[in-house]
């Protein structure tokens, strides 16, 4: 059944909730975040929110470093909540170990397992399952909507590969991994409603835990995800939710809904 997974994004160092298409790609020396839309900044920290969700036994949720200095606070929420909490941004095969030793359930990849031209690198996710197991591991298939279907972006969701988000790439890729996390970056910090079609895309499959990211503006939303992914697909909510300034969804609501199930 779908529950609800707490999320901390972090962007130089603080807990932001930010329009995730507006995130320039830190290999372009010319980009800059000149043009970036953030929703929320926190005055909390990330230990803070790791704790909260510690008390209400919220698990599974995920802490992504967006961009560099973000270790501190990254590492400040998982002392909070050992164990709870998958880690991703950044991970690649060398610091993977360090991060599960810093107290993460789980490592969450995605660039590491692309070439600079967004070619996927096969080799690269069977070296990273062997170092630290598939148990531990998360794939980002966050994606973008294109011609060709629902491609997987990486560097922040700028740059599109060449690995399509489809039942023949879920299948194959579950067996080196524990869930797969997927943001639908069209929509990503706009709160206007989820992508029904991605949603019921990974429901029809839905082999092993999958947890949704984007969109979300209300409860009716969260039923949404239910409903259209067959109970088989988790949900997190960023911007809309009152603990990151947003008015479309309580907190309260959310455990509420985990616990009712």
């Amino acid at each position: 059944m779908t529950i609800f997974r707490p999320c901390i994004d972090l962007h130089e160092g603080h807990v932001k909730q930010i329009v995730g298409s507006t995130l320039s790609d830190p290999s372009n020396s010319v980009a800059g975040d000149d043009d970036l839309v953030v929703n929320f900044v926190s005055e909390r920290t990330a230990a803070w929110y790791a704790e909260k969700y510690k008390s209400d036994d919220l698990r599974g949720g995920h802490v992504i470093q967006l961009g560099p200095g973000n270790e501190e606070s990254a590492i400040g929420a998982l002392a909070a909540f050992p164990g709870g909490l998958q880690l991703g941004g950044g991970i690649s095969q060398e610091n993977a170990a360090q991060w599960l030793d810093r107290g993460a359930s789980h490592v969450i990849v995605t660039s590491c397992l692309f070439d600079e031209a967004g070619n996927f690198l096969e080799q690269k996710l069977i070296e990273l399952e062997r170092e630290v197991g598939a148990s531990r591991l998360v794939i980002d298939l966050s994606c973008k909507s294109t011609e060709q279907g629902w491609m997987v972006a990486k560097d922040r969701w700028q740059t599109l590969t060449d690995l399509s988000v489809s039942h023949e790439t879920l299948e194959h890729l579950a067996g080196f991994c524990d869930e797969f996390l997927i943001h639908a970056a069209d929509v990503e910090g706009l709160c206007q409603g989820v992508d029904v079609e991605l949603i019921g895309l990974l429901g029809a499959w839905g082999k092993i835990p999958m947890t949704y990211a984007g969109g979300v503006a209300s409860m009716e939303d969260i039923r949404r995800v239910s409903t259209v992914g067959q109970g088989k697909v988790d949900v997190t909510v960023g911007s809309a939710m009152d603990i990151f300034g947003g008015d479309g969804v309580t907190y309260r609501e959310l455990v509420d809904w985990n616990h009712a199930r």
